[in-house]
């Protein structure tokens, strides 16, 4: 059921998620727990979220990833200001990263690209000069839009990672990349059995998660962090990859951006398909 073919009390939800948040600011988690709850009976797709921030409170059940409705409004209204806000003031420089392992470790040039989670197309151009054909996708059309006035992309698409990797028939990719994907998602099987799927035999899965310190995920694989972003334990990816059919060549440990002044810890991974 789509947001506009339920109605939504608008006016109710904007009250409760604004108390919600004023609550969880003040360290009052049960109250906030209780407001978010209220968000989500008037808005179960969760477009603002509340499930991850129930999460991240500790007030409710991992989700396996955050909510499309969410993701997709999140980034719909920061799409005019993204590139500025994220590389000036976030000192996000994943893709860079990205091109630096590629370049020390001979790799490419490539045929086919994807780039999934694509946004602005920030990776897109970091990679432009290595593909041939680059493909982008991303949940977030305003996003998409704006990817498509610099002109990076062969083609360009607006869908769900996982959903695209499921339909997508074209002919299979050499390198797929995926940075600031994994933040929005909890559970990785489908996006490697996904990737497997699209990939040549010998071809590329790079991709940035986000981590936290072990004793933080207590024995569990993902989380929801202070900052309603998943992390992903090492040993979890790296299980995970194996179990899928990658060979990882290398993880290496990244300052993904930073939030309210201080690093946000990472890595960057880099898996060839071995079928």
């Amino acid at each position: 059921m789509t947001q506009k073919s339920r109605k939504i009390d608008e006016e109710a939800l904007a009250e409760a998620y604004n108390r919600a948040l004023a609550l969880e600011k003040a360290g009052n988690f049960d109250a906030a727990a209780a407001a978010y709850r209220e968000v989500l009976e008037l808005d179960p797709e969760d477009h603002g979220g509340a499930t991850v921030r129930l999460a991240s409170m500790g007030r409710g059940d991992t989700p396996i990833k955050a909510p499309d409705a969410y993701v997709q409004t999140l980034f719909d209204q920061h799409a005019e200001v993204f590139d500025n806000v994220l590389v000036d003031q976030l000192d996000y420089c994943v893709p860079l990263l990205v091109r630096q392992r590629i370049q020390a470790l001979e790799l490419g040039p490539f045929r086919r690209v994807l780039d999934l989670g694509c946004g602005t197309g920030l990776t897109g151009g970091a990679l432009r000069d290595m593909a041939e054909d680059i493909t982008g996708v991303d949940l977030s059309e305003n996003m998409v839009e704006i990817a498509h006035e610099k002109d990076l992309y062969e083609t360009l698409y607006v869908a769900e990672a996982v959903d695209f990797l499921d339909d997508n028939d074209d002919e299979p990719f050499d390198l797929i990349v995926a940075t600031d994907v994994l933040p929005y998602m909890g559970a990785l099987e489908a996006l490697f059995f996904g990737a497997v799927d699209n990939l040549i035999p010998g071809g590329l899965l790079i991709f940035s998660s986000e981590t936290l310190p072990e004793e933080d995920f207590a024995g569990r694989s993902y989380i929801v962090g202070p900052h309603q972003r998943f992390a992903h334990s090492e040993a979890y990816l790296r299980d995970r990859l194996t179990a899928t059919g990658f060979e990882i060549a290398e993880i290496g440990d990244i300052t993904v951006r930073m939030e309210e002044g201080a690093p946000i810890a990472g890595q960057l991974v880099i898996a060839r398909f071995k079928p």
